[in-house]
């Protein structure tokens, strides 16, 4: 199977958007395709025997184009069109006059006065209702090209309208030439016009409106410099980031930025790295600590090796991930596109009834003529289209910006609905930076002796708990037979001696009854115990403390204050998992659980009917975090390719899970809200293009709804873009 992310243009609403997702997925080795209107891309998982030319032909067969293989660090070239506005705004001025002058009591143009000159009015108007035509060719093919292939739109709608307004009236033109001049009353050229004149019009702002929805997502891709200083023989040299190759050293100086992910092999700095973990504070970095592309150095001169370079470089993994969630579908737009995929056909249906209705009762030509055109063009479906990939990816950015990598847009609707909030303990309430607190040494072996013997096993074990042991086992001692054992502790020979290392849970399998009076006191001071044990003989047991995070107990009372029930899962004893748990304000903990059976205490969460938010540290925990709801990791960014949670916390700032939950709530709100007004406006402006309400003059013509279908979707667009505003907890 892959999975590509492919550039399409043509589409113009949802009608579009859904037509191409359902043709895709209709094709034999396309698993799945996820079509995103407001970036303008198709995310596809496809079989090995297609190849891209195979994705471009189906998209050309559905009646749009792929531009490519989407790249973010390309610039995203928007066609100009403000000149072409400018012009057509002001013809669109001159064709108003000629043909309304007359009904406001303003002068007519002597010689195309439509009563003394009928013929000189009618053609005027033909000839300025071409330049509109070619103006707004791009509709009309694409109106044309969706009918043909069974997807109408909102294009096809407008050409239907546009085409009918200026055949007949090129009918009444013809006619009027012929000497029949009462068709003078009968020329709808202005409706052709102003309907394409508003439809660019509009498409013009929603096109402004849609680039400030993407600009956290383009801010990313603009973050890494353009060049860098490549150490050589002959001294420092500047090189594009094309010329870089991994295993580079580079150099970076005070105020530049990082140009790679890379390792520092020379050099002590601080670097700014809030574009990618939302922290301002400034990170003290040393040798052999990693770096990220972006990053800026802040006041120290440094070498570095080249580790990840373009596509695969962290920067690059965020946009990937970050792209890829605002072009998966959130369970609420489901809505939109059933309503979008009958909404077109419908309208059409109801435009046509509309014609023949007024036929049918005396109403003439003219007036069911303009009630058709009408109809088919204030229907508009693109507000509809924009009221939930508008609000996702302005969501998306601001969760990027402020460190939160969110995988998909259905995580993001989730998250405000989860009721349960799981926490790991280490590493993810507490630092994780453990540190040996007591010793209690029932050996022969000198405390320093004792202790690089441990730490000596424990050096190769990439278990938290390792860390507290990173000063220890500096002598090197050759270690046997080492193993891991999943959920106890670890093993190996040295010596011809078989020593265990491990928690509680380890004396259980090793059936050795520890009947030590210290073990309580230990554990009631917050440690972790550690029990060191020799050919099946306790020696020691070693207190290891954690340190817990600076704002957690913070974010675990306003999790509290939302109404969320916040359980501390973990590995540890109940003693110490108590003694931390009410240092951080949580009354319901899980102790003394095994990492595989953190899977279980999920579940049975779940079934009793709780949605399940896991937050742990990414790796240790993937398999629960997998089995959540919603699935959180607080890692590190050279994390992310492998990560297996829904979310990613790109620091450790724990009140992003509030922020989280907070931007989820508000943008459903905002979804709701933009669907509540795309559905309202139809409901509204429908029934009057039909003309129920002309008794109380309550009217429309094709233009007034050219004009309305523009402000609809502005309407939707600003009111997404108000999720900008959102105030997020930062301490």
């Amino acid at each position: 199977m892959k999975k590509i992310i492919l550039k399409v243009s043509g589409m113009t609403c949802s009608a579009c958007s859904s037509g191409l997702e359902k043709y895709l997925n209709k094709q034999e080795g396309i698993l799945s395709a996820s079509v995103n209107l407001v970036l303008e891309q198709v995310l596809i998982e496809y079989e090995d025997n297609l190849t891209i030319d195979d994705l471009n032909t189906f998209i050309a067969e559905a009646g749009f184009k792929s531009l490519g293989i989407y790249n973010e660090h390309e610039e995203q070239k928007q066609n100009n069109d403000k000149l072409l506005l400018t012009i057509f705004s002001f013809l669109s001025l001159i064709v108003l006059y000629i043909s309304m002058s007359h009904m406001i009591g303003l002068p007519s143009i002597p010689f195309l006065n439509m009563m003394n000159h009928p013929i000189n009015y009618s053609i005027c108007l033909l000839i300025l209702s071409i330049p509109y035509l070619l103006y707004g060719f791009d509709i009309l093919k694409n109106g044309y090209k969706n009918l043909i292939h069974k997807s109408p739109n909102m294009d096809t709608l407008v050409s239907i309208g546009v085409l009918a307004s200026f055949l007949y009236s090129l009918f009444g033109s013809i006619m009027i030439i012929r000497g029949k001049v009462e068709y003078v009353e009968n020329l709808y050229y202005e409706s052709a016009c102003l309907v394409l004149f508003f439809l660019k019009l509009g498409r013009f702002i929603d096109g402004r409106s849609k680039e400030k929805t993407k600009e956290a997502i383009k801010n990313l891709v603009t973050i890494t410099p353009e060049k860098a200083l490549l150490k050589t023989e002959n001294g420092e040299k500047e090189v594009t980031l094309d010329e870089i190759k991994k295993g580079d050293i580079l150099l970076c100086k005070p105020g530049m930025k990082v140009a790679v992910d890379g390792i520092i092999t020379k050099g002590v700095s601080h670097f700014d790295e809030a574009f990618i973990t939302g922290e301002a504070m400034p990170v003290k970095k040393n040798e052999n600590a990693s770096i990220v592309a972006g990053s800026l150095n802040i006041d120290g001169y440094i070498e570095y090796k080249a580790e990840k370079i373009g596509k695969d470089s962290t920067i690059s993994e965020i946009v990937r991930l970050v792209v890829e969630a605002t072009s998966t579908k959130a369970p609420i737009a489901k809505i939109a596109d059933i309503v979008s995929g009958i909404f077109v056909p419908s309208i059409m249906v109801i435009a046509i009834l509309t014609l023949i209705i007024y036929l049918v009762l005396g109403s003439g030509i003219n007036d069911a003529l303009t009630h058709f055109v009408t109809v088919l063009v204030v229907a508009c479906p693109c507000a509809l289209g924009l009221a939930t990939p508008l609000a996702i990816v302005v969501s998306e950015g601001l969760c990027a910006k402020n460190g939160i990598l969110v995988k998909t847009s259905e995580t993001l609707e989730n998250a405000h609905k989860v009721d349960t909030i799981v926490f790991d303990k280490t590493g993810t309430l507490t630092y994780g930076n453990l540190h040996i607190s007591e010793v209690l040494n029932f050996s022969n072996y000198p405390n320093e002796e004792l202790l690089n013997l441990v730490g000596s096993i424990e050096a190769k074990s990439a278990h938290p708990i390792a860390s507290a042991f990173k000063e220890y086992g500096k002598n090197k001692i050759e270690i046997q037979d080492f193993e891991n054992l999943a959920g106890l502790g670890l093993t190996g020979t040295i010596n011809d001696k078989k020593y265990y290392i491990g928690n509680n849970k380890i004396l259980s399998s090793l059936k050795i009854n520890p009947k030590i009076k210290d073990e309580e006191s230990l554990a009631n001071k917050g440690n972790s115990i550690i029990y060191v044990i020799e050919n099946k003989k306790i020696i020691a047991l070693l207190g290891v403390k954690d340190i817990v995070r600076e704002n957690a107990s913070k974010v675990i009372k306003e999790l509290k204050n939302i109404d969320k029930e916040v359980i501390m899962l973990t590995g540890d004893n109940e003693l110490t998992a108590t003694k931390v748990a009410k240092e951080l304000g949580i009354t319901k903990i899980i102790a003394n659980v095994m990492p595989k059976d953190k899977v279980e205490e999920i579940k049975k969460l779940m079934n009793k009917g709780k949605k399940v938010m896991m937050v742990g540290d990414g790796i240790n925990d993937a398999p629960s975090l997998a089995t959540a709801i919603v699935g959180v990791s607080i890692a590190s960014g050279t994390d992310i390719a492998s990560n297996s949670a829904d979310v990613i916390l790109m620091n450790d700032n724990l009140y992003n899970i509030f922020n989280l939950i907070t931007i989820s709530k508000k943008t459903i709100i905002n979804i709701k809200q933009n669907l509540f007004w795309a559905f309202f406006y139809n409901a509204c402006m429908i029934p009057i293009a039909i003309g129920l309400f002309s008794k109380w003059n309550i009217t429309m013509n094709p233009m007034v709804a050219g004009f309305a279908m523009t402000i609809s979707s502005f309407t939707v667009i600003l009111n997404a873009l108000r999720l900008k505003r959102i105030k997020l907890r930062k301490d």
